[in-house]
């Protein structure tokens, strides 16, 4: 019985048929890809910094007196035009101070007149009388120097008169605006206290650190006494950034020197842009002025870079790589050569050819020579395009 189990056991496993095998087809990824197409492009250097004006200084009279006009622009925040009369002062102390000066003058005119005309009488008795060389006090020329002396005296005093009469009214020394005012009409000030604080508008500056590895890709005038820019239209453009409102606007500016030291802390040269006319009407009239105080983000023009590639930052992998599609559709890693990072692409000198297929979307566990499909074509709306020059 045992003999005959084992042997019918045998034969089944013998006559049983042989299971169906087939191969696993594996899934082919699908990738999309741009075409790598190489350019001259124009670099961009990021930085940051506040809108400051380029003169700032106190209102202070220089004379005394009691406010009798006060111009309405004279308050915080107030606009005025270089010229603008900003403030008079009670100016009769110093009308009949003029008057005064111009009495002495004639009298000082009058007696230096007198001793001039005596010196021609004393000429003529000594020669009818004397005889010699006579002496300087008969000729009446100490006479004659000192009324001299009293004159310039005097005409000194009248011009200081004319001055102090001219400071009574006190006038804008450039287009700009108040910061801060502190008179009030018929309020008596006195000299050289400060009553207002006032800065220029016709353009503004913006501070720009820029570090040490980014100088490479500036003209910076930081160099050498004679390098800086010949004139302000000279220097590198920049665009400054700024959101107001909830809504972003623009300003173009151009950088026109640099800050006199390195900064010692960042170890950071700071650079200087100029905006023309900040607070004027714009084209478009619901752009806001850049104002004194805005903090801004600023994207200055730097050299041109030679033939380069420029892609998306994402195509970029951890050791330098990037990822193409042959004509055979299969994936090929490269190792490139990254001249420079920017936070919107990534810019390559070599490793890749005119026309490569770039993979930009993300890929895992991806090996050289595997098979992909290129994404087709009515699937491309979303992806990122070769940034331009």
């Amino acid at each position: 019985m045992i003999v005959l189990a084992v042997y019918g056991t045998r034969v089944m496993i013998d006559s049983r048929p042989a299971p169906e095998t087939r191969e696993v087809a594996r899934p082919v990824p699908v990738v999309a890809t741009l075409t790598a197409h190489s350019a001259n492009l124009t670099l961009k250097i990021m930085s940051e910094g506040t809108v400051a004006p380029h003169a700032e200084l106190d209102l202070v009279p220089e004379v005394s007196g009691r406010v009798v006009e006060l111009s309405p622009a004279l308050v915080d925040g107030g606009f005025f035009e270089a010229g603008d009369v900003l403030l008079r002062l009670d100016a009769r102390d110093y009308e009949l101070a003029l008057a005064q000066a111009r009495a002495a003058v004639a009298q000082a005119n009058l007696a230096l007149e007198m001793e001039r005309q005596e010196a021609l009488v004393a000429i003529d008795e000594w020669e009818l009388l004397g005889e010699g060389r006579p002496a300087p006090l008969v000729l009446r020329e100490p006479q004659i120097a000192q009324a001299e002396a009293t004159l310039a005296s005097a005409e000194a005093a009248h011009r200081l008169a004319e001055v102090n009469l001219e400071r009574t009214v006190m006038r804008a020394p450039f287009a700009g605006r108040v910061r801060q005012e502190q008179v009030e009409a018929g309020q008596f000030i006195s000299r050289g206290a400060p009553i207002a604080r006032i800065y220029a508008i016709d353009y503004a500056e913006v501070e720009l650190p820029i570090q040490d590895s980014e100088l490479a890709y500036l003209d910076l005038p930081y160099r050498f006494r004679a390098s800086a820019y010949a004139t302000p239209s000279s220097g590198p453009r920049v665009v400054l950034r700024a959101e107001f409102g909830g809504r972003a606007y623009s300003w173009n500016g151009i950088i026109v020197r640099t800050t006199g030291e390195i900064d010692p802390a960042t170890r950071m040269i700071h650079a200087i842009a100029r905006v023309e006319n900040p607070y004027g009407t714009s084209s478009g009239s619901s752009r806001p002025p850049l104002a004194v105080g805005m903090f801004v983000e600023a994207e200055i023009q730097g050299n041109r870079s030679g033939k380069v590639f420029a892609l998306p930052r994402s195509v970029l992998r951890d050791a330098g790589e990037v990822l193409i599609v042959d004509s055979q559709s299969r994936l090929r890693i490269r190792q490139v050569d990254i001249f420079r990072q920017e936070p919107d692409r990534v810019l390559i000198r070599s490793g890749i050819q005119e026309g490569d297929q770039i993979i930009v979307s993300p890929l895992e566990n991806a090996v050289s020579g595997m098979k992909v499909r290129l994404q087709p074509a009515d699937d491309d709306a979303g992806l990122p395009e070769s940034p331009g020059p």
